[in-house]
């Protein structure tokens, strides 16, 4: 299955991913801010991230736009999941790089459905 590297700042919903995550067979790398994600991104290549917007220091959108952007890890899809549904975050998320954008609470159905659609390119 897939690596899929969790950036989010909040104990409960990393977790809450994680066990969905790997129930499903995946295996799960976490963050608790942009700037460690980005970092362990390029260290690590996970197959997907899934990034939270709201964090101290680099936001998601910042963090996004990192990893898109270099050529590194330009061909890792970033999946925004955050409480964010304004249709402005949504255009801004897009416009970073992200393949795909969710709003908690996420369904593992959604969840699983949108790694496997940004996974197939």
């Amino acid at each position: 299955m897939a690596r899929i590297l969790v950036v989010d700042d909040s104990p409960t919903e990393t977790e809450a991913f994680r066990s969905m995550l790997e129930k499903n067979g995946h295996e799960v790398l976490t963050a608790e801010n942009g700037a460690d994600g980005v970092a362990l991104a390029r260290k690590e290549k996970p197959d997907v991230v899934l990034m939270d917007i709201v964090m101290p220091g680099l936001n998601g959108f910042q963090a996004t736009r990192q990893l898109t952007k270099d050529p590194e890890t330009q061909h890792i899809p970033v999946i925004i999941v955050t409480t964010k549904d304004q249709e402005t975050d949504r255009v801004w998320g897009k416009r970073q790089g992200a393949s795909g954008y969710l709003v908690k609470p996420v369904a593992e159905a959604t969840l699983l459905s949108e790694i496997a659609s940004a996974m197939a390119g």
